[in-house]
């Protein structure tokens, strides 16, 4: 199959089909990417840290198995880059998300993306940049700064996977990791129109230690940014599979890449919903139109596509402070403390106010409040899951606002209202938190472009554990409406 002529846009399929067919060595690819991030990402600032030196050893050792036909991954030869937040790899920094004051922590182990995507044959270039402790939907931090969008630079490419996504959209990378915790991988996808997938919980190890048990409130979880879905099912097949080291792993093989082969037959007769606000959310107009629109396009596959008045039991600033006081848990202070380094004490100002003041609360909070917000959760799951007994995916938008000016202070927020409503702008503008309250798989995909040049992505949730059905709906949409023409304007901007 023909290659891109410089590669920057090539998926990643293709890639690693050229290596296996001996039309492109890794070593070319690796030094065609470390290059394009060199002239690219001071632009950018995506990248947090590359090991430019360590990525050509291992392209060497790539293209030696190449030569001497050894069995090969379904990644070999593929780069791809970490995120810098609870991702790991021996011998490189890990800041949590840009806090001055880990610059020099150095990490002793492989997370679960880095270990497969290596194992796979992919080659990990580096991190990527996130918020500090990955505590909002944007991309900023006091060490680093602002991860500007590669479709706009004065505005930020959303969090807290940021980085990989902008890098992604850039055609700095085919493939990079993302984290979700609130939709930290389907934010950023949305506002830098790419593919952003979070599989079912349990389907990808999330392997933590002292405790075993730490993803779970709310549901965190390791997946993929890509281009295409069919590299983001390419890339969710090799981060899939038991792990026992996760007392949640499922030990089930999924054939994310089949769920692409024949995506509209796939969808024929499916019913669909679309909830243009989840029942709660202000929802900006140009989002709403370009998501009702998308959403409307599945029915030119054979589905039926109703919309739906759904009901939370909470409002939307209720949820978002629950998410807030959840995702500033204490583990990661207590971790660190008992490891000389208290960064509540003795580094304030590295961490942002607004995490300070939810960190404090939880170390003051009682054993009956952390119940009470277990049952808020559990009245979301149940409203989620009700719509699953009459459909088989829930269309939603994945954002309620388009990407929000970069601040020059390392602490980028959303919005603080929307159609006049108030929202947190620190998570209350993403439709996506409530899925990690629940569990379901979903998916960000580019739904179309609002004021000419912004990406708008529209969120498909599926049933607990079909993440085939979620696939394929994503890639119906891309048959239907393809995007890969909107990446000629990163290309083509300003450096």
């Amino acid at each position: 199959m023909p290659l891109d002529d410089d590669m920057a846009y090539e998926s990643a399929t293709n890639l690693a089909a050229a290596v296996r067919g001996r039309e492109v060595s890794p070593v070319e690819i690796v030094d065609h990417f470390l290059d394009r991030i060199e002239q690219r990402d001071p632009s950018l600032n995506a990248f947090v840290f590359l090991a430019a030196d360590e990525a050509r050893q291992a392209a060497t050792r790539a293209e030696k198995a190449v030569t001497d036909g050894e069995e090969l991954g379904p990644l070999h030869g593929v780069p791809t880059a970490l995120k810098d937040l609870f991702d790991f790899h021996p011998g490189w920094p890990s800041t949590f998300g840009g806090i001055p004051a880990l610059r020099g922590n150095i990490a002793e182990h492989h997370c679960t993306y880095a270990e497969r995507m290596k194992a796979a044959g992919a080659i990990v270039l580096g991190k990527t940049n996130s918020p500090v402790m990955g505590f909002r939907g944007t991309c900023d931090n006091p060490l680093f700064g602002p991860t500007r969008n590669p479709f706009d630079t004065d505005r930020n490419s959303g969090g807290s996977s940021g980085g990989s996504a902008a890098a992604v959209a850039d055609g700095l990378l085919p493939l990079a990791e993302g984290t979700d915790g609130g939709g930290s991988i389907r934010i950023p996808a949305s506002w830098c129109g790419v593919v952003g997938y979070k599989a079912s919980f349990g389907r990808v190890p999330f392997v933590s230690r002292p405790n075993a048990f730490t993803g779970v409130s709310p549901f965190l979880f390791e997946g993929v940014l890509g281009r295409s879905v069919a590299d983001v099912a390419l890339g969710a097949s090799v981060l899939t599979g038991y792990d026992p080291r996760d007392p949640f792993a499922l030990d089930e093989t999924v054939d994310y890449v089949g769920a692409c082969a024949t995506p509209e037959r796939s969808l024929a007769g499916k019913r669909i919903a679309y909830s243009p606000d989840f029942g709660m959310y202000p929802v900006d107009p140009k989002v709403a139109t370009v998501t009702a629109q998308a959403a409307a396009a599945f029915r030119d596959a054979g589905a039926v596509v109703d919309e739906i008045a759904m009901t939370m039991p909470y409002g939307q600033q209720e949820l978002a402070e629950l998410w807030c006081r959840m995702m500033a848990g204490v583990e990661v202070i207590e971790l660190f403390k008992a490891q000389g380094i208290d960064l509540l004490t003795d580094h304030a100002d590295d961490l942002p106010a607004e995490y300070r003041s939810y960190v404090e609360a939880n170390y003051r909070a009682s054993a009956v409040e952390v119940l009470r917000d277990q049952q808020m959760r559990t009245g979301v799951y149940d409203a989620i899951q009700g719509v699953f007994g009459d459909y088989d995916l829930l269309l939603t938008p994945t954002l309620a606002c388009l990407p929000v000016p970069n601040a020059d202070d390392g602490n980028t927020a959303g919005p603080t209202h929307i159609n006049g409503v108030e929202v947190n702008p620190l998570i209350g503008w993403c439709m996506t938190y409530p899925i990690n309250y629940s569990g379901h798989p979903a998916v960000s995909v580019p739904a179309g472009m609002a004021e000419g040049d912004l990406p708008v992505g529209l969120q498909i949730i599926g049933r607990r554990y079909d993440d085939p059905g979620v696939i394929a709906g994503a890639a119906a949409l891309e048959q239907l409406r393809p995007w890969r023409h909107t990446y000629a304007r990163c290309a083509a901007r300003t450096l």
